[in-house]
């Protein structure tokens, strides 16, 4: 169920805002029907998360299509122009730097990047609110910009580093794809964040994009000798704070 200032909402009044077969129409049908209940102050931090959900999406696939490389954080790399690496392999704005063209860059420039799939989720959240928020909001937003897995992440983007069991999996999600026995010698799969994508597809950094049944016959696939246990998709989700990013953006937006 939706609610919209406390009320049921019945999504008629919405949906014809969006294509058939569309994302957002996806994600309305979905929260619509669900058990559990989506609810918002009103209906403006509604069309910006099926938005911002839409660019997670769209950023996913973006960064799939550069040549961004996995790498453990002892061999990540990015380019110096824009960021200092830190000691611990994650990635520091550089002083001066524009962010917005320091994000830009890692689809421009992804031959020169090379991370954990943590770090990419991050990356993706990162380029979506860039392409809803103005540039100038996103600079003025996002000053200072820490890439390292869920390491001193963006007072605004703290959520999303938190996973908890939710009643739907929805398009846009962060999920994981846990892999219990894993080997000693690639203790990097031992999990894969994904982001959820429609078609029953998943964004997974140094993976691609593909099926959840591709997804866990890679990780089985580096198990430890004599292993018993599959690697499974968790019931959990980590989702940013869709309402308080959207009163960020309606509130400077009015302003301006």
């Amino acid at each position: 169920m939706i609610s919209v200032a406390g009320q049921p909402y019945d999504i008629s009044g919405i949906i014809g805002e969006y294509p058939a077969r569309s994302i957002e129409r996806q994600l309305l049908n979905t929260m619509s029907n669900s058990s559990g209940t989506y609810q918002y102050d009103n209906l403006d931090q509604l069309r910006f998360e099926v938005r911002l959900r839409k660019e997670i999406v769209n950023a996913s696939v973006e960064l799939n299509r550069s040549y961004f490389s996995f790498a453990v954080f002892r061999n990540s790399r990015a380019n110096p122009e824009y960021w200092d690496r830190t000691t611990n392999g994650g990635f520091r704005l550089k002083r001066g730097a524009k962010p917005s063209e320091a994000i830009r860059d890692i689809l421009v420039n992804g031959a020169e990047y090379a991370t954990e799939c943590a770090t990419a989720m991050m990356i993706v959240y990162y380029i979506a609110l860039l392409n809803v928020y103005s540039e100038d909001l996103f600079n003025r937003v996002f000053p200072q910009i820490y890439l390292m897995n869920w390491h001193s992440l963006d007072p605004l983007l703290r959520e999303a580093g938190l996973p908890v069991e939710v009643t739907d999996i929805l398009i846009g999600d962060r999920g994981y794809f846990n892999n219990p026995d894993v080997s000693p010698e690639t203790p990097e799969l031992q999990g894969e964040n994904v982001i959820v994508l429609p078609n029953e597809l998943y964004y997974g950094h140094g993976i691609g994009i593909t099926t959840a049944d591709a997804i866990i016959q890679i990780l089985n696939n580096n198990r430890k000798e004599g292993a018993t246990r599959s690697a499974y998709f968790m019931n959990t989700a980590a989702r940013p704070d869709f309402k308080r990013l959207a009163d960020v953006y309606l509130n400077r937006t009015q302003a301006a």
